[in-house]
C-alpha cells in the first residue's frame, strides 16, 4: 500500500520576479511524497499560479478527497498509473503532475535506476540550461546578471519598449539572450522587433502573441528571422498538433501538461511534426527541476533554472556549473529531500 504524503511552501525568491502576468516575492509549492516503506520515497511537486486558478490549498483538497483510492494503487507502471490518476482527477493537472513524477521516482528506486536510464538515455547529451532575469529597471536587470554570470540568459519582457533594457544588458555581455514575453507583444510590435532582437543576440523567442492568435503566430512564424517557441499556447497534449503552423518549438511545462508520463509522448509528436522541444521551469525547487533535467536529452532548450531564482530550497540533488546542471547519479530523481525545514 502505498504512503501518501503532502508537503506545502511558500519559497522566498532571491529577486522579486516580475512577468506579463504580475510580480512575486514567493513561490507557493506542493510536495508529495508515495512511499513504500521508509527506504523507498519517491517524490513530486507542482507549483501553484495564480493566472492558471491553481493553488496549493485546491491540490491539497482534491488529493485528500481521493487518497484512499490513490494509496490503494499497486505501482507496477508509472504510465498506467499516470491513466490512473487521470481519470480519477479530472482537470488536475497540477496536481497529477506531482504525482506522476513522484511515482517515476519510486518505481526508478524499485528498479534501482536513475530515472535517466530507466527512460533508456544518455545523459551526456543534455543541453546547458540558462538563468532568467525577471522584469526590471535596466539598472536592477544588470547588476542580477553581474551577480549571477551565466553562458545564457532568458530574459523576461513585458512591453515592447523593453527593448531599451535589452540593449543596455548587452552592453555588459556576449551571452545568447532568449526572450520569454509572455503574450506581451502584438503583432506589429513582434513584427518590429524581430529583426532587431536578432542583431541582439536573441536565440529564440517565447510565446511573443496571446496564446489564441494562431493566424497572427502563423504569419509572424513566416517573417521570422527567429525561431519562435509556445509557451501558453502548448499546455497538454492537444495543443502540440495545433502549434505546428505557428511556431518553431514548443514549451513542455511538467506542471501543465500533467507530468512526466504526458510529456513523453508530447514529445514524440513535437518530433514528427518537426518542431524542436524546450523544456521549461515554473519556479520549481530542485524536485521539479531534477524532473525536467532527467528529461534533458531528449530536448533542444532546457529552462531549469528553478532553484538558482530561489532563495530557499526543499531538496538536494542538483549542481549547477556554468549552465551545465549535473544530476547527482542517484537511483530515481536522486533528491534529498530537507524540506521540513520551510514547511508552513
Amino acid at each position: 500500500m502505498l504512503q501518501l504524503r503532502t508537503y506545502p511552501f511558500d519559497l522566498a525568491f532571491q529577486y522579486p520576479f516580475t512577468i506579463t502576468k504580475g510580480t512575486k516575492t514567493h513561490q507557493p509549492t506542493l510536495v508529495v511524497s508515495l512511499g513504500l516503506g521508509p527506504q523507498l520515497i519517491g517524490f513530486g511537486e507542482a507549483t501553484a499560479i495564480k493566472y492558471y486558478d491553481v493553488t496549493v490549498e485546491g491540490m491539497i483538497a482534491a488529493l485528500e478527497a481521493k487518497r484512499s483510492v490513490i494509496e490503494r494503487y499497486a505501482l507496477i507502471d508509472p504510465q498506467r498509473f499516470w491513466h490512473f490518476l487521470h481519470h480519477l482527477l479530472p482537470g488536475e493537472n497540477f496536481l497529477i503532475a506531482a504525482l506522476d513524477i513522484a511515482g517515476w521516482d519510486l518505481f526508478a528506486q524499485l528498479r534501482r535506476q536513475p530515472l535517466f536510464r530507466l527512460l533508456g538515455l544518455n545523459f551526456t547529451q543534455a543541453p546547458f540550461t540558462d538563468y532568467t532575469l525577471g522584469a526590471d529597471t535596466a539598472e536592477v536587470m544588470v547588476n542580477k546578471m553581474k551577480a549571477h554570470a551565466w553562458p545564457v540568459y532568458k530574459i523576461k519582457m513585458v512591453h515592447a519598449d523593453d527593448i531599451d533594457t535589452l540593449r543596455e544588458l548587452r552592453r555588459h555581455t556576449d551571452a545568447p539572450f532568449r526572450i520569454d514575453a509572455n503574450e506581451a507583444f502584438s503583432f506589429e510590435d513582434a513584427k518590429k522587433l524581430l529583426p532587431e532582437l536578432l542583431q541582439l543576440g536573441v536565440v529564440l523567442v517565447e510565446q511573443p502573441l496571446g496564446k489564441q492568435e494562431w493566424d497572427a503566430m502563423a504569419e509572424l512564424k513566416a517573417l521570422s528571422p527567429l525561431p519562435l517557441y509556445a509557451d501558453e499556447s502548448c499546455v497538454e497534449e492537444t495543443d502540440v498538433a495545433k502549434c505546428a503552423a505557428g511556431f518553431h518549438g514548443i514549451n513542455i511545462k511538467l506542471t501543465k501538461c500533467g507530468g512526466i508520463t504526458p510529456a513523453l509522448r508530447m514529445i514524440q509528436e513535437a518530433r514528427k511534426l518537426g518542431l524542436k522541444i524546450m523544456m521549461g521551469s515554473m519556479n520549481e525547487s530542485t524536485i521539479g527541476a531534477a524532473a525536467i533535467t532527467h528529461l534533458a536529452p531528449l530536448l533542444d532548450v532546457l529552462d531549469a533554472d528553478g532553484p538558482l531564482l530561489l532563495k530557499e530550497d526543499v531538496a538536494d540533488g542538483l549542481k549547477y556549473d556554468n549552465g551545465k546542471v549535473m544530476i547527482s547519479g542517484g537511483n530515481g530523481l536522486g533528491v534529498r529531500f530537507k524540506g521540513q525545514k520551510y514547511e508552513k
